[in-house]
């Protein structure tokens, strides 16, 4: 491109938004109701509900207060409305917001003398005056070095190995070359080829935290007693033609392109700098895009070969397939169409540029088809039993 801008938010602590959404997160179960409420009051208010929250400890914990904390502070969230009945963990979580500089208000259930309705009354108060102030803000050109890019596949079929995730990995190496940064996961979606990324680490420490991170998942199955041979590929990849787990793999580390592998993130970690990550993450999408999110990702590109509607709330999702029936058939899903590539009727390099040209086109605000249709949401991990 020979102007690698788009058109973005300006954020106080220095990232870049290509939205900017008021997120109304709901941190505990006790409060989706009522969190529910406020955001039908709020119109174009973007609503995050998490079912769980009391009793959870260990990692468990740990991952659940970094993902709300990293949802809370994505640079898409122009600024959010935390509703909470755990009076601790709602201060907790907003010093933590604090802290990052996103704009913010709080409102407890503990402090409506138990009340939801008196709850639901103060929140979309404070929450329309957080919307009014961004409405007060204004897109500006800002360097592609801003942006972070999250990298996904799924209901894949050979297209998607042999043209779409590849097309994928020439755009990361594009987003990598100007300054910005890359993390893709689906750590068992690299079993069979881990020896492939541990070579692009960028030191050893990192090489083997590839290797550990599909060991620990592997050994993870094993000991539950289940059968990767008839997991992974699942059965629509097989019926859509992939037959081994090391076949898929290939295909899809892919999307990682060709740069240096700067770290491996556990799941919603935000990247200490700039480049390429992987992300140790389950391989469900849903849980696999709100890791991403988590962790500070603006945009996510997501392939897949037979077709999968799924897309994050926070982050516009590309969607893309290479398979000409999927493209024919998904109009209204799927926002890139590579299938000209499986063809041969067009060059890898020419839509690779294009496909940057989507990206930016995104970036400064184009609406993804996910985005219209209101195909969004966020899920997040859960480790283990609570208490």
């Amino acid at each position: 491109m020979t102007d690698p801008h788009f058109l973005g938010y300006a954020r106080a602590n220095g990232s870049a938004g290509v939205r900017n959404h008021l997120l109304v997160l709901s941190v505990a179960g006790l409060t989706g109701p009522a969190a529910r409420r406020v955001a039908q009051a709020l119109p174009g208010a973007r609503l995050v509900t998490m079912p769980y929250g009391g009793g959870l400890i260990g990692d468990d914990h740990a991952l659940h207060m970094r993902a709300l904390t990293g949802l809370a502070c994505n640079p898409n969230v122009g600024a959010v409305l935390l509703i909470g009945s755990d009076p601790p963990k709602l201060r907790t979580l907003a010093q933590a917001v604090e802290a990052r500089g996103t704009p913010m208000a709080s409102v407890c259930l503990d402090d409506c003398d138990h009340d939801s309705l008196s709850l639901s009354d103060r929140a979309i108060r404070a929450g329309a005056r957080l919307h009014r102030e961004l409405s007060r803000q204004r897109r500006v050109p800002l360097p592609l070095s801003q942006l972070f890019v999250g990298l996904e596949c799924g209901r894949s079929d050979p297209s998607s190995g042999i043209v779409a995730n590849p097309l994928i990995g020439r755009l990361t190496d594009a987003v990598i070359g100007h300054g910005g940064s890359a993390v893709f996961g689906e750590t068992l979606e690299w079993l069979g080829a881990e020896h492939l990324l541990a070579r692009r680490a960028a030191t050893p420490a990192v090489a083997e935290a590839v290797r550990q991170a599909v060991l620990r998942r592997e050994a993870l199955a094993t000991r539950q007693g289940v059968d990767l041979l008839g997991n992974n590929p699942g059965p629509t990849n097989i019926a859509a033609g992939l037959s081994t787990i090391e076949e898929k793999s290939l295909g899809a580390i892919a999307k990682s392109g060709t740069a240096p592998i700067a770290g491996v993130l556990a799941y919603a970690e935000a990247p200490a700098e700039k480049g390429l990550y992987a992300m140790d993450a389950p391989a469900y999408s849903p849980e696999s895009l709100t890791g991403f999110v988590a962790a500070g990702a603006q945009l996510l590109l997501f392939s897949t070969g037979v077709g999968n509607s799924y897309v994050s709330l926070l982050a516009p999702t590309i969607k893309l397939s290479a398979n000409p029936q999927a493209t024919q058939r998904l109009h209204e899903q799927l926002d890139f169409d590579a299938s000209a590539v499986l063809r041969g009727d067009r060059t890898p390099d020419d839509a690779a540029r294009e496909l940057l040209e989507l990206l930016v086109d995104v970036a400064s605000g184009s609406l993804t088809w996910g985005e219209v249709l209101g195909e969004g949401e966020e899920v997040v991990s859960r480790l283990g039993e609570a208490l």
